[in-house]
């Protein structure tokens, strides 16, 4: 096996690249990842990224937007300084010996494996990404460190550890990229490309990733209080303690949640458990009870009082329901 060449050091070369591309990727993570490196040539005025696409088998994929990609199979692949791997759906059914063999045969080579919202799980599962630190889509994150025991799996929005580059979905990608422009072609053309887009997200890659968009009623403390929420909807925090952490009264608090979101706290903070237990309900084969765990009820009558109240229906009528 070769050394991995560190594609973050300065240089002029243009950077072979590879993005493989399997059926039912997400298109915006499929644009995050391309664009800027098309912008970046733009900007500079000359091929700073040369790449091309492959897919798994050579048959071109069709996107989530139902846009085909034509690419080479993986199998024929050689020769490239950066594997990009974006996926979104399906992986499992992705997830072929075939493509396993053949990830394994260009890291191999010393190529960094880098990938965007479902590409984690495919290296993973190729066991390229065993004892790294690395990252997915929340929306996969527990099963991810779950099924993948030797990752040490990060709620980071992207993560860098080495020759191993992933991230959780399509803005952490442009945020990727833009750190990948900067550190090899300089920090000037990076804010140029971040500046053709009107993008203007903070890059810090250890922020973790929000389930949620944000609600632009929040002030600071409302946002600072909700995130906290979020990160602990299997065992909520008192809104004692909430309030603690954010360096204020619980009565201050709800005058804030009050007046920003007509709201309390404490029905926030059930809103975002209740809001979760619908997505696992509908998206996931979980067992309801263990939906119920993970979304912070201790019983079954206590979930289903609540989820019925919250959606109209019980969690198995809708579950029975979906598509």
């Amino acid at each position: 096996m070769k050394s991995a060449k560190n594609i973050l050091t300065p240089s002029a070369r243009p950077l072979r690249t590879v993005i493989l591309v399997p059926e039912e990727t997400n298109t915006l993570s499929f644009a995050a990842a391309v664009d800027p490196m098309r912008a970046a040539n733009r900007m500079a005025g000359r091929p700073l990224f040369d790449w091309r696409f492959a897919t798994p088998d050579g048959a071109p994929s069709q996107l989530t937007s139902g846009i085909a990609v034509p690419g080479e199979a993986l199998a024929r692949v050689s020769g490239c300084d950066l594997l990009l791997t974006v996926a979104g759906f399906g992986l499992e059914r992705h997830d072929t010996p075939a493509l396993r063999a053949s990830l394994r045969r260009i890291a191999a080579t010393g190529a960094t494996l880098a990938g965007v919202d479902g590409g984690p799980w495919l290296m993973a599962a190729a066991g390229l990404l065993d004892g790294y630190r690395a990252t997915t889509h929340w929306e996969d994150l527990d099963r991810f460190a779950t099924r993948f025991p030797e990752v040490q799996v990060l709620q980071d929005r992207f993560h860098i550890d080495g020759p191993r580059m992933t991230c959780g979905g399509a803005l952490p990608a442009i945020d990727m990229m833009l750190h990948l422009i900067g550190h090899r072609f300089g920090t000037p053309l990076a804010a140029r490309v971040a500046g053709l887009f009107l993008y203007d997200s903070p890059g810090d890659p250890a922020r973790a990733q929000r389930r949620l968009g944000r609600d632009p009623r929040h002030s600071a403390l409302t946002r600072k209080a909700s995130l906290l929420m979020e990160q602990n909807l299997d065992a909520p925090l008192p809104i004692a303690e909430i309030a603690r952490r954010c360096g204020c009264s619980a009565r201050s608090l709800e005058t804030q949640f009050r007046a920003r979101l007509d709201t309390t706290p404490s029905a926030h903070a059930l809103s975002l458990r209740l809001a979760e237990a619908r997505r696992l309900v509908l998206e996931t084969d979980l067992p309801l009870m263990d939906v119920a765990l993970a979304t912070g009820f201790a019983s079954a009558a206590g979930f289903s009082r609540a989820f019925r109240a919250a959606h109209g229906q019980s969690a198995r009528s809708l579950r029975r329901a979906r598509p």
